[in-house]
């Protein structure tokens, strides 16, 4: 299966490379979409039982960076939709799931950020908040939003993160997306207004019970997140590179008397961000690898291995970053341009950004390295 998904992957990479072309600043076309859907891709992280593939998560890593080489706005909303259709998929009550699922993987997107509030009622949870960066919210049907449930009159409980998922018809879509890169995700920012969810359609954002899926979905929605993060770095960084090899071929920058190909200065940069690159891949394929194993072994998060992919993440998306501009410069006025070169500087740096780029993990894995240090050098 895994294979079968990432074949189809390839196999759309000319479609989804022409219609970003063709798009410009709009959003994805609906021809990107439906071929996405069509392949099933929107379902590489979904539980089986409820019609998904729930790929092991390198291979998850794999599909989403495929698309993201092809067009880096189409990878990032495939892997914002899939992993949010996913979450409710495993963590969502069976009631709620049927109706979710009843017609295959739906197109769920938002923001889990608690920027909502909820009061509840005896049929449900009432949720007002206002939200950004709705990554294919555009084309989804349904949206998703962290909420901060209140408890109930004279309870001194604190309130509850919940991420819950709304028909999308029951929302505000607001727009506000001019931005440098990223920029046919659609991110638009959206409004809920006093809208009832059934409790069903809602789950613990830290705490989730899993009711369906294997133990990848022990990890919860931060760690996962993460993955699909991961691989959106990894794909437009490869098509960077990609671009960058083929240009080399027939690019003469003025005042060189050669091709790009013939000098050793060119030559040795080249070699020195391949080799950057795969090196960050390594380290993403090694944390994640290590996590999904442990939590299958186990059944336990082993904290440290879970900073770990929290700051691979941050490492590809930062240093791909600095990859992705040492590129743009080797490449001169041609990435200056419109074209692939110019996307992946923008959407590369648009992604990073992004909170799952932040130092924030950066931070908790060197606390972690600090804590497990011995006394003395030698005996680490």
């Amino acid at each position: 299966m895994s294979t079968d998904l990432l074949d189809a992957a390839r196999s759309l990479r000319t479609t989804i490379d022409a219609n970003a072309s063709k798009a410009g600043n709009a959003p994805i076309p609906r021809e990107t979409v439906e071929a996405l859907q069509q392949a099933g891709l929107f379902g590489v992280m979904c539980p089986r039982d409820v019609g998904g593939a729930e790929l092991p998560i390198l291979d998850v890593i794999d599909v989403f960076a495929e698309v993201a080489r092809a067009d880096g706005s189409a990878g990032w909303c495939l892997m914002a939709v899939a992993s949010c259709s996913s979450y409710f998929g495993a963590y969502c009550e069976q009631s709620f799931v049927d109706r979710l699922f009843a017609n295959g993987i739906p197109l769920a997107a938002g923001q889990f950020a608690p920027n909502g509030t909820g009061q509840r009622h005896a049929d449900g949870i009432r949720v007002t908040g206002n939200y950004q960066f709705g990554s294919g919210i555009e084309f989804a049907d349904w949206a998703g939003a962290g909420v901060l449930v209140q408890p109930h009159s004279g309870s001194d409980a604190p309130p509850e993160f919940r991420f819950a998922l709304i028909p999308k018809d029951q929302i505000e879509l607001r727009g506000n997306w001019n931005v440098l890169g990223l920029t046919s995700t659609a991110s638009f920012d959206y409004g809920i207004t006093d809208v009832l969810v059934p409790e069903e359609a809602t789950f613990l954002f830290a705490t989730p019970t899993r009711h369906r899926g294997g133990p990848i979905f022990e990890l919860g929605v931060i760690a996962l997140t993460a993955a699909g993060h991961a691989g959106f770095a990894i794909g437009v960084v490869r098509r960077a590179l990609d671009e960058l090899s083929v240009l080399a071929n027939s690019k003469v920058r003025m005042g060189a008397s050669s091709f790009l190909k013939d000098s050793e200065a060119f030559l040795l940069k080249l070699g020195t961000l391949e080799s950057r690159y795969r090196s960050v891949c390594a380290w993403v394929r090694e944390s994640f690898g290590a996590l999904e194993h442990g939590i299958i072994e186990t059944g336990e998060i082993n904290t440290t291995l879970y900073n770990q992919v929290r700051q691979a993440t941050v490492h590809v998306t930062q240093e791909g970053a600095d990859i992705v501009r040492e590129i743009y410069l080797a490449a001169g006025t041609t990435a200056l341009r419109e074209g692939p070169l110019q996307r992946c500087f923008r959407d590369l740096h648009a992604g990073s950004q992004h909170f799952f780029a932040s130092p924030a993990s950066t931070l908790d894995m060197a606390n972690d390295l600090l804590a497990a240090t011995p006394d003395t050098a030698i005996d680490a």
